[in-house]
């Protein structure tokens, strides 16, 4: 078993699991940080073990494919000896950064044509040749190609992207049964479930992603601007057909909030840019809610950025030096707010695997949301 499920909360769909990997377990429910392009913006790796306890981060094919290359990277030994990190890692196909490319991309029934956004040089995504890619970055969860439906599109439209996700996913599938891992390392493939905002496309996406009978399956296509209830609503449809002994991977998403909803619902994994990026711009998320450290009001407040957090980094610089440090645009002021960030969300995971533990997390959750989601 790749995936056991320790306890279920007796309230919701929540669960605690552990997604056992070639890099070491990862305790679910559980955030992953963004690490993009093999680095988490400004975070020592020492420092997301200690401060932040990340037990896996999330890199991607797209512009590791671009830059530095795979041959670096192969030669290297893999990703995980390139950048020196010893807990797994989990790699986006790249199907996102495509979409998001859209004046520079084409898609066909072979794959996507695309532009570097770096020289403008032109290349071809296939669901082939992307699960060789991630083979060669040797990641432990590699990502199914996938067509990501912009919010809001008809249903015609979601209906024939659906369809190009399914006929890919089928390819890549292929790919990875008659591939085999280069380092000696087990792979996963998760699936991605994409529909749009459409009930019936969810389930028959749905459908084709559990028929695949890979070991977890991921929903993509949410956070792109639709209400928070109508991906709540997905995330429903989705999780009654995905395999219950499997795990799921919302990806994207998000708030703490969009978290704690997700994991009553069924949700183990995410990851999401916000703790890193918004963090860079001076935004905190704290147990007592959100705080943009730039505001005047923290000019002389001494306390600690938070004194109950579990980075010691959070507890021994004052809301007043960070302020000073991100007003005047030192790197150490996005540093320690991003290290703050990431410690929150994955503490705040941790916190919500105890209470599903414990088969409190129902009137937890509810008791959490009202504090964290304010802003102070």
């Amino acid at each position: 078993m790749m995936f056991s499920i320790d306890k279920r909360d007796p309230s919701t769909s929540a669960r605690a699991g552990v997604l056992h990997t070639a890099h070491g377990d990862i305790p679910t429910p559980v955030f992953m940080p963004v690490g993009t392009a093999g680095t988490v913006k400004g975070v020592l790796h020492r420092d997301l073990k200690t401060e932040v306890n990340a037990p896996v981060i999330l890199a991607n094919t797209y512009h590791l494919y671009l830059r530095p290359g795979t041959d670096i990277i192969m030669k290297a030994g893999g990703l995980h000896r390139f950048m020196s990190w010893d807990r797994a890692v989990l790699t986006d196909s790249g199907g996102y950064q495509v979409f998001s490319l859209a004046a520079n991309r084409k898609l066909t029934e072979e794959g996507a044509i695309f532009r570097s956004h770096i020289d403008g040089s032109k290349h071809i995504f296939t669901p082939e040749n992307v699960i060789d890619i991630q083979r060669s970055l040797g990641s432990d969860i590699m990502m199914a190609f996938d067509e990501c439906a912009p919010y809001p599109c008809d249903h015609k439209y979601a209906l024939r992207s659906m369809e190009l996700t399914g006929r890919w996913l089928d390819r890549c599938v292929d790919r990875f049964m008659y591939t085999d891992p280069l380092y000696g390392c087990d792979q996963m493939l998760f699936p991605i479930v994409q529909g749009a905002v459409f009930a019936d496309l969810r389930k028959a996406s749905a459908e084709k992603a559990a028929s695949a009978g890979m070991a977890g399956n991921a929903i993509g296509g949410l956070s792109v601007g639709e209400p928070a209830e109508v991906m709540y609503e997905m995330i429903e449809t989705v999780n009654e057909i995905l395999p219950d002994n499997k795990p799921r991977y919302l990806m994207g998403v998000g708030t703490p909030a969009n978290i704690l909803e997700a994991i009553e619902r069924g949700v183990d994994m995410f990851d999401c840019v916000m703790p890193t990026r918004n963090g860079r711009n001076g935004m905190l998320f704290t147990g007592d809610g959100i705080i943009n450290i730039r505001n005047q009001k923290w000019a002389e407040d001494l306390s600690p950025v938070d004194a109950i957090s579990a980075s010691e980094i959070s507890r021994i610089y004052s809301k007043a030096y960070l302020r000073h440090l991100i007003i005047s645009g030192e790197m150490l002021g996005a540093q320690i707010a991003t290290i703050h960030n990431l410690s929150f969300y994955l503490s705040l995971v941790t916190e919500a695997r105890k209470k599903i533990t414990e088969g409190t997390f129902g009137k937890w959750k509810e008791d959490t949301l009202k504090r964290i989601s304010k802003r102070i």
